[in-house]
Parts: C-alpha cells; structure tokens; sequence
C-alpha cells in the first residue's frame, strides 16, 4: 500500500486530493494546523505537520503556501526518510518573472517549489495548473451579492480556470503511478474566457443580469490595498493581467489525456458552488 504525505491537506486541492487518494487504496496522511476542524473522511491519518508525516511515506505533495518556510527542509528530509517521489503543486507561469506572479505575494513559491523538486534526486512531477476556478468567487462574490455590476481591470484578459477537483485528481495519478514521472503538466479548464465572458458565465447560471465594468488599474490597485492585499499583490496582478489582453489564454488537453474525459466547465463549478458565490443556500 503506497501512503502518501499531503501538504495543504485542507485546501482546495488538498482536500479533494486526500479523498481520492483514500478511495484509489492508498494510505493518506493529512496536514492540518487544527485536526479538531479538519473533517476528512474515515481512514485519513491527520499530522499537524510535514515533518511528523515524513516518516515511512513514499510520495509527498507539496504546497508551497502551505509549507512556508518549512519548504526546503522538507524537500530535503524527504529522501533520509524514505520517500521517492514528489508532486510539486506549481503554477502555469512559474517561469515568469516574478512580478508577474501575484500568487506569490500570497504565500505561493511556484517557482522554488517546482526546482526543490527536480534537484531533490527523486522522482517529481510538477503540476502547471492556470487560475483556479474558485479564484473567481473569492475575487468577485462580494460584489454579486451587493449587485450586478462586478467592476475590476482589463474586461478582455483572458483565462481558462481549471476546477481544483481536476487538479486533484491529476495530482493522484502523479503520486500513484509512474505515467507523469519528470514532467511539468500544464493545465487548464476546457475553454478560455475574457473577464467579461466569466461574468456572463456566472450571470447565466445565476439566472442574473450581471456584467463586467472596465474600471481603470490604478482604480483596481487602490481597491485591492484598501481592502488589505499586499501592494505587490495587487501590482503583479494587474501586471498579469495586462500581458493577457486580446490574447486568448492557451488551453491544453492534459486533463483529457490523463484522466480520459473532459475537464470539468467553469459554469458546471459554478453550478456547484453558488452558495460560496451568493452566500445564499442552494433552494
């Protein structure tokens, strides 16, 4: 029985990750700071920190934002314990220059998670994954429910956000089997979208009259400060964006070929979580 270490257990890859794992018939080990909260199922052994779970586990998926500044020593302890191989959950622009990372102004090291490893001497894949579908709802739900004018950058920068729940269960396959063994795997949702698109996308599912207001980066920056994001967040994001403008976002069949169906639709994910959009239960 493979038993693998999940780093970011609670999350949103994490969890779904953890799961999956149990049903495949491994033997999972979960981190969380507060196990009275964590709630996994049945069968799932839950440590309060990567070190404690290192011991005897043969694969392990790190999360940067996650592990913080425990990344390294856990990258390194791995090895003296046992473990051979590595899932490093990364990013599609992890090649980009830094100022163009906005995630890693939140805590992710998209970058130094992926290179830890490759150097580490075991068997790695790293996962390249786009923008999360839930992105979408932390950045826009408080203004769908005030209205139905969702205001923000650059209405025509493109996307296609991959459902955690695809990622997760590419991320199994890496740790179980051998078929992702050395790769960077980029992935996507099915289809790209302007930010305009998005919005008409929850607006439909919603069965509300919503849209995109263009508003001008140095308004979008202000907002994103006031309401207590870091300043080079909110930089980098616009920054992102910006390069993204009447470019259609890249959109790859990874998830087809690994998994054998479709990845699933920025509409169906929003379908599923209008509750956390709304914050109004499903009648």
């Amino acid at each position: 029985m493979t038993t693998v270490l999940v780093t970011g257990a609670t999350g949103n890859v994490g969890r779904p990750l953890a799961t999956l794992l149990l049903n495949a018939g491994a033997k999972v080990r979960a981190v969380t700071r507060r196990p009275d909260l964590a709630g996994f199922p049945a069968g799932v052994d839950v440590v309060t920190s990567a070190s404690a779970g290192l011991g005897g586990a043969d694969a392990v998926f790190l999360n940067s934002r996650a592990l913080g500044d425990d990344l390294t020593t856990v990258v390194k302890r791995a090895r003296s314990e046992g473990v051979t191989r590595l899932v490093a959950l990364s990013a599609i622009n992890a090649d980009d220059d830094f100022s163009l990372q906005p995630s890693r102004f939140r805590g992710d090291r998209n970058t130094e998670v992926e290179q830890l490893a490759i150097e580490s001497g075991l068997e790695w894949v790293s996962l390249r994954p786009r923008e999360f579908a839930s992105n979408f709802a932390s950045m826009w739900s408080a203004q769908v429910q005030a209205g139905d004018v969702v205001s923000g950058p650059y209405a025509s920068a493109s996307s296609a956000p991959i459902v955690e729940r695809d990622i997760a269960a590419v991320a199994a396959q890496a740790l179980l089997t051998d078929d992702l063994n050395g790769r960077k795997v980029a992935l996507t949702g099915p289809q790209a979208f302007t930010n305009a698109e998005l919005v008409d996308v929850i607006g439909t599912v919603l069965d509300r009259p919503l849209r995109y207001q263009e508003i001008p980066p140095e308004t979008a920056r202000q907002h994103f400060v006031g309401v207590g994001l870091p300043a080079a967040f909110a930089d980098a994001y616009i920054a992102y964006l910006a390069v993204t403008v009447d470019k259609p976002a890249a959109v790859t069949d990874e998830v087809d070929t690994i998994l054998g169906r479709s990845p699933e639709s920025f509409a169906s994910w929003v379908a599923d979580h209008r509750a956390l959009i709304t914050n109004q239960q499903r009648g």
